[in-house]
C-alpha cells in the first residue's frame, strides 16, 4: 500500500508569491500538455521577478524606489525538447529587459535570415528560398521588419571594416574567395577579398573586405590604398596566392615583399608532372623547403629542378620563374616561418565563410555579401581577441633590424 503524504501547509504558514501564481496556472494546464505548460508558468515567473528587482517595486506597488512601470509583453517562442514554449517578455516605459536564458540571435544568424528575408522580397529563386524560409522558420516576416534588421546589422559591419588601424602591421595575408550574385539579370561571379594582418604585438586581426568582378591591377590597387588610408603601415611581408595584378599592387602601394603561398605554389609545380609521379616530385620539393636558410632552400630547389629538367622541362621553367616569391619568407624571423608560407592560417575563416554562403548559394546583390561575410569576420575577430598571441613577440624584435636581401622579387607577367 502506499501511503499519501498530507501536503496541505499547516495553519498559519504562509504561502511565496511564487508559488501562488504557479500553482493556478499548473492548475490551468491540459493533461497532455503538462509538462510544457508548467515549463512556461516557471519561465514566466522568473522573468516576473527579474522584472521586479530592476523596477524596484512589485505590480501595482507604490514606492519611493521605482525606477519605471510596465509596459505590456512582447512574444516569444523558445524551442526545447518539450516543444515550443510560448513566453511574454515584459517589457518597460524606459530602458529594456531581456531574460539570461534566452540567447539573442547572434550577427551572424541575423545577417544569415536578412540575406534570405532579401532574397524572398526580391523574388531570388522562390522554390529554394522559400524552403530556406520555412526551414528557419521565416514565413510571414515584413519587408519593413527586414529594413529593420539589415539596418541594424549594416551599421555594425560597416562600423567594423571601415575602423581606422592604428600601429604597425608587419604582416599581411590576402585571400579570395569566389560568390555568385545577381547582376543585371544575370549571375555572376564575384571575388571576395579578406585581409588578415598581426600587429607587432603578435596578434592578428581582420583588417578589411573588398568585393569586385575582377582581380585586375586596379581592383587590388584600390583595396591596398583604402587600407593604407584607414593607417595600415609597416607592412614587411604580404601572403597571398599568385593573383592577377596583386604583385605590382603590393609594390607600388605598400612596397612590401611578397610571399606566394607555398601550398597553391606546389599544387601547380604538381601540374606539370604526370599523376603517377607526382608523390616522388612533392617529396622532392618537401625536402627543399625544410632547409634551415633561404640559400639552401634555393640550393636543393634549383639542384632539384636540374635533376629533373630533362624529363619534365616545363617544370624546371615553372621553379626557376617563381623561386624568389615562393621561398621569400625565408628570410624572415625563424619563430614565424611556420605561419609566412601560406594562406592556410585563413583555411579556417574561409570554411565559414564558404559554409554560411552555400545556405544563400546566390546572393540578390553586393550588399547582401558584405553584410553576411561581414558579420562572419566581425564575429571570428572578437574571437581572435580572446586567444593568446598568434606570434612571437620575440621574433618581431628582428623585424625591426635591416633584413639581409630585402629586396622585393621582381615581378613576372604570369600567375597561375
Amino acid at each position: 500500500m502506499v501511503e499519501l503524504l498530507d501536503c496541505t501547509p499547516a495553519e498559519g504558514t504562509p504561502m511565496t508569491d511564487d508559488r501562488l501564481p504557479l500553482a493556478e496556472l499548473m492548475a490551468k494546464a491540459d493533461d497532455g500538455d503538462f509538462l510544457r505548460s508548467v515549463a512556461e508558468s516557471v519561465l514566466q515567473i522568473l522573468m516576473e521577478a527579474d522584472v521586479e528587482g530592476m523596477i524596484g517595486a512589485a505590480r501595482y506597488e507604490r514606492s519611493g524606489e521605482r525606477a519605471t512601470y510596465r509596459n505590456g509583453y512582447r512574444e516569444r517562442a523558445l524551442d526545447t525538447r518539450l516543444g515550443t514554449l510560448s513566453l511574454k517578455i515584459p517589457k518597460l516605459r524606459t530602458g529594456a529587459y531581456f531574460p539570461g536564458f534566452l540567447e539573442p540571435r547572434r550577427t551572424v544568424e541575423k545577417a544569415l535570415v536578412a540575406v534570405i528575408q532579401e532574397a524572398w522580397i526580391a523574388g531570388v529563386s522562390p522554390r529554394r528560398v522559400d524552403d530556406l524560409v520555412q526551414a528557419m522558420g521565416l514565413s510571414g516576416i515584413s519587408k519593413s521588419s527586414v529594413s529593420k534588421l539589415c539596418k541594424d546589422i549594416d551599421e555594425r559591419v560597416i562600423g567594423f571594416l571601415q575602423r581606422p588601424l592604428a600601429g604597425e602591421w608587419p604582416y599581411l595575408w590576402l585571400d579570395a574567395t569566389y560568390l555568385k550574385v545577381r547582376e543585371g539579370g544575370r549571375v555572376v561571379s564575384v571575388a571576395v577579398i579578406v585581409a588578415v594582418a598581426v600587429t607587432t604585438e603578435g596578434r592578428r586581426e581582420i583588417v578589411g573586405l573588398h568585393i569586385g568582378p575582377s582581380e585586375a591591377e586596379i581592383f587590388w590597387t584600390d583595396f591596398l590604398r583604402d587600407l593604407v588610408k584607414r593607417g595600415l603601415t609597416g607592412i614587411k611581408l604580404v601572403i597571398s596566392d599568385a593573383h592577377e595584378g596583386l604583385k605590382a599592387a603590393i609594390r607600388r602601394v605598400l612596397g612590401a615583399t611578397w610571399q606566394r603561398c607555398r601550398v597553391h605554389w606546389t599544387r601547380n609545380a604538381l601540374a606539370y608532372v604526370p599523376k603517377a609521379h607526382q608523390t616522388m616530385v612533392a617529396a622532392g620539393l618537401r625536402q627543399a623547403f625544410q632547409q634551415p636558410d633561404q640559400a639552401a632552400a634555393r640550393a636543393s630547389l634549383c639542384h632539384f629542378a636540374d635533376q629533373l629538367h630533362n624529363r619534365w622541362p616545363k617544370l624546371k621553367v615553372f621553379v626557376d620563374d617563381s623561386l624568389d616569391d615562393v621561398l621569400a619568407y625565408m628570410s624572415f624571423p625563424a619563430q614565424h616561418r611556420t605561419k609566412l608560407h601560406s594562406t592556410n592560417p585563413l583555411e579556417r575563416l574561409n570554411k565559414e565563410i564558404k559554409r554560411r554562403a552555400d545556405v544563400v548559394g546566390i546572393f540578390p546583390n553586393e550588399d547582401s555579401i558584405r553584410r553576411l561575410i561581414g558579420a562572419v569576420l566581425l564575429e571570428a575577430n572578437d574571437d581572435w581577441q580572446l586567444q593568446h598571441r598568434y606570434m612571437q613577440i620575440e621574433g618581431m624584435t628582428e623585424l625591426a633590424t635591416p633584413m639581409i636581401n630585402p629586396q622585393a622579387p621582381a615581378i613576372t607577367p604570369q600567375a597561375s
